[in-house]
């Protein structure tokens, strides 16, 4: 004998569920005078709601209800098990029972009696009771054969049972919406994020830093039980979803969980300044208003895997804690469509045009995806393992365009070859861009050395090994270290090529001088370089200075000391004026001429410029006292020795501080 399928859920119920989900967190209108006034249909359905209201059934009248109950769900479950007659009488108590549902649904929905649902705990208790029987007796009159006595019956159940569900599925959706109120009403302070960007024309890296919104309570770092709920809450939730589900109402009260609870992340998401932003709007944009929006997703990646989705799993897995898969399922899909909106715009992200600035913001990104990674391990299985196969893409895709950028760091030196010198011989803008990039790049030491190797591992087998001249210390396999010998390497030899631009020698180890200066200070400066490169790596860069510094000495001062050597002045036994004569005029005009020269040179480096003063008065001055005291007594004191002997040594040590100062004025403003 064919079964009697439950009747379907009545197409008023549907429609107004239907027409619940698409106001789902709309603000309702504040009637004005002219609407306050209800409807007639509404006032039709107050009417209906109070015809239901009959006075409270005693205590003793709702036991033999629910007694009489009872037995006719037991008595139909022991005719079904020995596989009599499945037909059983339906006792009176069914009906009674459907009343006593009626009744306190509609004292829950009437606007007169201030009865409402969670107001009266022994209210409530009985009610859910009363609907767990009622949705027990629906679904065994279902199975009952199709006759003209159950059929009556059964449809009356059922349309007792929806009005129920209907007010749960209600309170359920108010309760919901109160916790996103709660969330969408709480208070955020900026907090700065680390600061990331590059650029070339600064020397110091950008104090450009975007707010996002943090909690301003200082209990907020405590991790909450659950995500703006009272246990009270979730008690209540609880025992709604356990009763919706029980009674077959299982998708409607999951369409209503999942709606709200997408719709309170987008406020929390939407409180952090971040929106969902297309990747044709991300290619368009300014690296400037992109960066910000790069952490504004940094911010909500890091709040979302250290708050957001651990407290969702807990609220989810308590709300739905006797249905886990129900759990799962929702929880799953919740955050499988908020990840895969994040890890979209990573991906869009890399698909923009690579610039060396870039580099930075993405290391911050591949940072926060690998941070996000562990916290899918604590996901249900169903998403876990796509999840993390979805990060690990994205972070690969990142890390790509990061080993990208920094390779081509080696191709930007090599083609900036312009054959233009920098007057003064002072530090190249190259320089300082390649080593302020390099410190910046190893204060990420750590996270490129992951990227470089997890993306080519091979590639530290097929190099050779790093190793000091002299080092008896094991050789170093660091895939960056590599890299940065390599960037060094092509840096040195285009300075080298640059010094050869200069036609003046002194001039050539100026240059060499300043940049290398310049180059040690900032290895000096960064133990993330010094610890890549060694300090016997560092010590000859030191060395080379030094070296520098020698041969300037040697290029412009040697022919001036010449002229102060005592040597060849004397004629049989004599000193000879006239070559005396000439040993001054010579000093003079090459000292003249280097002072005018060289006074326009530049050293930045105030301790560099310090000390090629000093090497300069220590040789110079005491000669040249030396000389002059020796000497000065040939010529007639006024006007010959004045003409001859030009400066006193006091002068020559002023004249010297005005050297490497960059200006060509100085000479001028002496004599004057």
């Amino acid at each position: 004998m064919e079964k009697t399928p439950p009747p379907e859920k009545s197409e008023s119920f549907s429609k107004n569920f239907n027409r619940r989900i698409a106001n789902l967190g709309s603000p309702r209108r504040i009637p004005d005078a002219a609407a306050d006034a209800k409807s007639e249909a509404e006032k039709h359905a107050d009417r209906e709601d109070e015809a239901f209201i009959e006075e409270p059934l005693s205590e003793s009248e709702t036991a033999l209800i629910l007694e009489e109950v009872d037995r006719f769900l037991a008595n139909s479950s022991d005719a079904r098990d020995d596989g009599s007659n499945l037909m059983v009488e339906i006792p009176s108590s069914v009906l009674s029972l459907c009343k006593m549902v009626d009744s306190m649904t509609s004292r829950f929905y009437s606007t007169k009696i201030p009865a409402k649902l969670g107001s009266d705990p022994d209210l409530d208790s009985l009610f859910f009771e009363a609907l767990n029987r009622i949705s027990k007796v629906a679904i065994k009159l279902s199975e009952f054969p199709s006759t003209t006595a159950s059929i009556p019956s059964l449809n009356r159940t059922t349309t007792s049972l929806q009005r129920a569900m209907s007010l749960l599925d209600e309170e359920f959706n108010a309760l919901l919406k109160e916790c996103k109120h709660r969330e969408s009403d709480s208070k955020f302070d900026k907090k700065a994020l680390k600061q990331s960007s590059f650029k070339s024309s600064n020397e110091s890296t950008d104090q450009h830093h975007s707010a996002v919104p943090e909690s301003s309570d200082p209990d907020s770092t405590k991790e909450e039980e659950f995500p703006s709920f009272s246990l009270e809450t979730i008690s209540k939730m609880k025992r709604i979803a356990e009763t919706m589900i029980c009674a077959g109402y299982e998708k409607e009260c999951c369409l209503s969980y999942s709606l709200l609870r997408q719709s309170s992340f987008k406020g929390i998401l939407n409180k952090y300044g971040y929106e969902n932003i297309s990747i044709d709007d991300i290619q368009k944009m300014q690296w400037e208003i992109l960066q910000s929006e790069i952490d504004k997703w940094m911010a909500v990646v890091n709040k979302c895997s250290s708050s957001l989705f651990p407290g969702e799993w807990k609220f989810c897995d308590a709300v739905f804690a006797d249905h886990p898969f129900i759990a799962h399922t929702l929880f799953s899909g919740l955050t499988r469509g908020i990840v895969i909106k994040l890890l979209n715009f990573a991906n869009a992200v890399v698909l923009t045009k690579r610039s060396a600035e870039k580099m930075f913001k993405l290391l911050d990104m591949y940072e926060t995806l690998r941070d996000l990674i562990p916290a899918f391990n604590g996901f249900p299985e169903n998403c876990r393992t796509e999840l993390i196969s979805e990060a690990e893409g994205a972070k690969r895709g990142i890390g790509e365009a990061i080993v990208g950028i920094f390779y081509d760091l080696e191709s930007s030196i090599k083609s900036d070859n312009a054959k233009i010198p920098v007057p003064g011989g002072a530090v190249h803008p190259l320089t300082r861009y390649i080593m302020n990039y390099l410190k910046y790049a190893c204060e990420y030491k750590e996270t490129l050395e992951q990227v470089l190797q997890f993306l080519d591992p091979k590639v530290e087998e097929n190099r050779p090994a790093i190793i000091d001249e002299n080092d008896d210390e094991s050789p170093r396999k660091s895939q960056l270290a590599y890299q940065v010998t390599m960037v060094m390497d092509l840096l040195d030899a285009n300075l080298a090529m640059r010094s050869k631009l200069y036609r003046d020698a002194s001039l050539r180890y100026i240059f060499l001088m300043n940049n290398g200066r310049y180059i040690f200070q900032k290895i000096k400066g960064s133990s993330g370089i010094t610890e890549l490169m060694g300090d016997r790596w560092c010590r000859k860069r030191s060395t080379n200075l030094r070296r520098y510094h020698k041969n300037y000495q040697r290029e412009t001062w040697s022919k001036v000391l010449q002229c102060l050597n005592h040597e060849g002045l004397q004629v049989n036994g004599k000193v000879s004026k006239p070559i005396l004569k000439e040993r001054f005029k010579s000093f003079n005009a090459m000292f003249d001429e280097i002072h005018k020269t060289q006074s326009s040179w530049v050293v930045s480096d105030d301790q560099l410029q310090s000390e090629l003063r000093i090497s300069v008065s220590a040789v110079m001055i005491p000669a040249y006292r030396s000389f002059v005291g020796r000497f000065k007594q040939y010529f007639d004191p006024g006007r010959q020795s004045e003409k001859y002997i030009k400066y006193q040594p006091e002068d020559i040590e002023g004249l010297i501080e005005d050297l490497f100062d960059g200006n060509t004025a100085s000479m001028s403003r002496r004599r004057t």
